[in-house]
């Protein structure tokens, strides 16, 4: 049931309904209200403060290099402490600009946003989706999901998996209890927050055995959610699991 609820608002998100809303509404960039050519689109002037991750990067969290390193460099802190995970990619840098986006979509009621970030996630998360047999969204707790009315990630996932071809799996990991909000955790703090608080849907664990992921969610952080729910789904059989988001947390 849960599927099908995502599958339908990643349709819905993705325009099969763009045609009857352009004709009673002018499109609008969902952050600024500027209007825009067409559903979708953000305004120029947004797009101008965005910045892109690209290469050179780390091969390993996708953290960007400033300055030119050699293919399948790997950042010091994943040779000290290697995550679970086999790639992270992001489209963004984490900032002013990126942020309020997000935030927007993310807490202001606007799921049909979540089409804007597909091409950009589509694009620097190509070898992954390419390798991958699922994607699986970071899940909310059910009481978070009520307040909120719908989980994020589920819709980048959703919209993902049309875009790509890779299944869904909406509901492939849980969260087994309910975690603050992390906001203003630091490292150390946000891994007793999650930690053991996700686990694989016992129906999909023999779907997962065997098989290569991608975690979708809206900003990787400090990774300490992408961890706990890497080793979640380690432990029930996945040989890899790769990580997909909107933007990511640049620190020097």
């Amino acid at each position: 049931m849960k599927q099908r609820v995502y599958k339908r608002l990643a349709a819905l998100s993705s325009g099969l309904v763009s045609g009857a809303v352009d004709f009673i509404l002018p499109p609008r960039c969902f952050v600024s209200g500027a209007i825009v050519s067409h559903q979708g689109v953000i305004a120029p002037h947004i797009w101008r403060d965005l910045q892109f991750i690209s290469a050179p990067l780390c091969d390993c969290c996708g953290f960007p290099f400033p300055f030119g390193a050699q293919d399948h460099m790997v950042c010091g802190t994943c040779l000290a402490h290697r995550p679970p995970y086999e790639k992270a990619r992001a489209a963004l840098v984490y900032d002013d600009a990126s942020r309020d986006m997000i935030l927007k979509f993310k807490h202001g009621d606007q799921p049909h946003a979540a089409a804007v970030f597909i091409p950009w996630m589509k694009r620097v998360g190509a070898a992954c989706l390419a390798d991958a047999d699922y994607l699986v969204p970071i899940p909310l707790h059910p009481f978070r999901l009520m307040r909120r009315r719908y989980n994020q990630a589920a819709l980048l996932a959703g919209l993902l998996a049309e875009e790509s071809g890779v299944p869904m799996l909406a509901d492939g990991l849980i969260r087994k209890r309910a975690t603050k909000t992390q906001g203003h955790l630091d490292f150390r703090d946000r891994q007793k927050n999650v930690r053991k608080a996700f686990a694989a849907k016992e129906k999909h664990r023999a779907a997962l055995a065997g098989k290569a992921v991608v975690l979708v969610d809206d900003v990787y952080t400090t990774g300490a959610t992408v961890n706990e729910c890497t080793r979640a789904l380690l432990q029930a059989g996945v040989t890899k699991v790769s990580i997909l988001t909107i933007a990511r947390v640049v620190r020097t």
